[in-house]
Formats: C-alpha cells, sequence, structure tokens
C-alpha cells in the first residue's frame, strides 16, 4: 500500500508557506492580519508532523502529540484575539492546502489509498478542531470570568467613590449654608436700617455693594440648597410621603408664596382648577415643590403677559399640571436639554434676565420620574413656552 507520509512529509514548509499565504490572503481573518508570521504559523508544523506519522504505515499513530498541540493553539488563538468563526476557517484552509500538496501523489494511488488517507487526514484534523475550539472555550469562558469580577470590583469602587463624594458634598454645603445664612441676614438687616434711617443712609456711600452682596449670597445659598437636592436623588435618600390631597388648595399656596415675584414685574397668574372636587394621591410638599420651581422659572423669564396653571382630569386614571408662560421661548436645539443639570437656555432674548443656578428644571425633572409622571415640553422662542405634567392617580408599587 502506498505510503503518503514521505510525500507530506517532503511538502511541509510548503505546505505551511501556501496556508499562511492563504490565511493572509482571506479577507475574512482580520484577527491573523495583525500577528506576525510566527504568531500565524504557531504548533501547525508540528500537527503536520504528527499527520506524517499517522500516514506511516510503519509507526503508529500520534494521537497525542496531536491532542496536545491542538489544545495550546486554541489556548494561544483565544489570547491573540481570534473568534470561533476565524479558527474553524483556519483549519478549513489547511486541509484544503494539505489535500492540494497531495494531489500528484493522490492521482497516481488507488481508491482504497486515496480512501485510506483522505480518512486518516480528516481524522486527524477533526481531533485537532475539536480539541482547540475545547480550550479556546475555556480560555473565553476564563476570560469572561476575569472580566466579570474586574467589573464587580470596579462597580464597588465607584459605589464607595459615589457614596464619598455624596457625603463630602452634604458635609460641605451645610458647612457653607451656615455663614451664607448669616451673611445674608446681616446683609438684609443693615438694608432695612439703611432705609428706615436717613443718618444710616448718608453715611454709606457704596450701599449698592451690599445690595449686590446680598443678592448674590442668596443666589450661592439656592445654589447649594438645589446642588443637595439633586444629590439626595441621584442617593436615593427622597423618601415620598403619600397622600389624598386636594390640588386647589396646593396650587392656592403656591399662588400665595409666588405672587410678590409676579406682581414686582407687573405679570398676572390665572388659575384653572378643574379638579376641585378630586382628590388625587401624591406627596403633597414635593408636587407643591415642582408648580413653584416651574411658575417661578416662568416668571423669571416672562417681561410682559401672564402666567397660566393649568390643572385637570385625563381618562384612563390620569391628570396633569401645565404652566405655561408668555415669555422669551426656548430653542427648538436646547427643548431636549433643558432639563440637565447647570444647562442654561439662551437666545437672543435673554439678555438681562437675572442668573440662575440652571439646577431648577433638573429638580423638576427628578421629582416628575419620582411620582411616576413625565413632563412635556412645548415652547416657541419670543411666544412662549409651556411645560405639561402628566401624573398617573395611584402610583405603582408605593
Amino acid at each position: 500500500m502506498r505510503d503518503f507520509s514521505l510525500a507530506l512529509q517532503d511538502r511541509i514548509d510548503i505546505i505551511i508557506q501556501n496556508w499562511i499565504e492563504a490565511v493572509r490572503s482571506d479577507d475574512q481573518l482580520e484577527t491573523a492580519k495583525e500577528l506576525t508570521y510566527n504568531g500565524v504559523r504557531d504548533s501547525v508544523p508540528i500537527v503536520l508532523q504528527a499527520i506524517v506519522t499517522m500516514l506511516s504505515q510503519s509507526q503508529e499513530s500520534d494521537i497525542r502529540t496531536l491532542v496536545e498541540k491542538s489544545l495550546e493553539h486554541g489556548t494561544l488563538r483565544a489570547k491573540q484575539g481570534y473568534d470561533a468563526e476565524e479558527i474553524a476557517r483556519e483549519y478549513r484552509l489547511l486541509r484544503w492546502v494539505i489535500f492540494e500538496a497531495l494531489e500528484p501523489e493522490l492521482f497516481k494511488a488507488s481508491a482504497r489509498e486515496v480512501s485510506r488517507a483522505y480518512r486518516l487526514i480528516d481524522t486527524a484534523l477533526d481531533e485537532v478542531i475539536a480539541k482547540c475550539f475545547q480550550t479556546f472555550t475555556q480560555e473565553r469562558f476564563q476570560e469572561l470570568k476575569d472580566l466579570q469580577n474586574q467589573l464587580q470590583l470596579t462597580n464597588r469602587e465607584l459605589t464607595r467613590l459615589v457614596r464619598a463624594n455624596q457625603e463630602n458634598l452634604s458635609h460641605l454645603a451645610h458647612e457653607l449654608k451656615t455663614p451664607l445664612t448669616s451673611i445674608i441676614g446681616y446683609s438684609d438687616l443693615f438694608l432695612r436700617q439703611q432705609e428706615n434711617y436717613s443718618e444710616i443712609k448718608g453715611s454709606v456711600p457704596n450701599i449698592g455693594h451690599i445690595d449686590r452682596v446680598l443678592n448674590s449670597g442668596r443666589l450661592l445659598l439656592r445654589l447649594i440648597n438645589d446642588t443637595l437636592e439633586i444629590s439626595r436623588y441621584e442617593a436615593g435618600q427622597i423618601k415620598l410621603q403619600l397622600a389624598a390631597i386636594r390640588l386647589p388648595d396646593v396650587l392656592a399656596t403656591v399662588v400665595e408664596i409666588i405672587e410678590p415675584l409676579a406682581k414686582a414685574k407687573g405679570l398676572e397668574i390665572a388659575v384653572e382648577c378643574h379638579l376641585s372636587d378630586d382628590l388625587v394621591v401624591t406627596d403633597c410638599l414635593r408636587l407643591q415643590q415642582i408648580i413653584t420651581n416651574l411658575v417661578s422659572n416662568a416668571i423669571r423669564y416672562t417681561t410682559a403677559g401672564t402666567v397660566t396653571i393649568k390643572s385637570e382630569l385625563l381618562p384612563d386614571k390620569y391628570w396633569t399640571v401645565t404652566v405655561s408662560d408668555t415669555g422669551i421661548g426656548i430653542a427648538p436645539e436646547d427643548c431636549d436639554r433643558i432639563f440637565q443639570p447647570y444647562f442654561r437656555a439662551e437666545n437672543s432674548l435673554s439678555s438681562g434676565i437675572p442668573d440662575s443656578t440652571g439646577l431648577g428644571l433638573a429638580i423638576v425633572a427628578r421629582l416628575v420620574n419620582l411620582l411616576q409622571g413625565k413632563i412635556e415640553l412645548v415652547s416657541e422662542v419670543g411666544v412662549g413656552s409651556s411645560f405639561t405634567i402628566i401624573f398617573p392617580l395611584e402610583l405603582d408599587g408605593v
């Protein structure tokens, strides 16, 4: 019987060279293009030598060598970044190159001899592929396990840093609030004394500076309070106090608080409540905070006209509250960003408007989410804005 082992032995170098060229020119084997010649070749020469041994009629099959080298090959390919399809494609090319190299000898052999050669080579390569995939998969699972462990450690560290940052921010904010409150109080007292006593008024030529200190202090205090509110929300520390309430009472409280600001700018506040006899379940304090922030914002950016607060009952157990104004409006490109912390929408009409903290609408969005609602904005520059919040009559899971 013809011995194909010698023919294969003589052509090992050619087979390896042709195989590497085929791998490098295959567009679907992208990982191989990033490797060196030796990196692609790896243990293929030893695998071919083992196949030579299996084809030899005078020696026992060398399955152990095939198994050992294919196990090493699978681990290496995983570390090199191959995917499973690329490995299968490499071995498909190797099978094709081997039979191409043996083709002259196969044409001279009998059908029985050709069948035996095909069977032995296919058996060897199938064994190589099976063991290669075994260690390739094991290496991939180990990489996933290591990655999972690293992600868990990273997540714990991030949680610790976030908690520490929130605690530091809260501590710093409270430390700043005490002297700020004192500055605001004494500045306010001094201004009231200046207004009541003409002798003090005449002795203070730069009274406007005190007024600016007072305004800046109030703005900074509001910024600190708003930052604390955002921090408490992100930390999940805001607890809802739910109760059945009458919405007209809440709106009346908001108007009572905010009306002096509207009157100071000559604005009118209009209220349309269509839930006068209906009770809604919500957190009264948080709802009042949402509406107050929206109305304050409307007053800030409205120079003339009306700010309207409207509420009504919707089908399917929902209700809404809408705050509309006749102010400067918001550009379309800013409408999606207006609820981001510290973002301030600006246009040609916003000059001269006092600075805000940039946190009011961010707080509104988070409180609305906490109360399982959603907020919609319709605005046009120079015409005005309308914020509509849709709440469920009953909160899920609460």
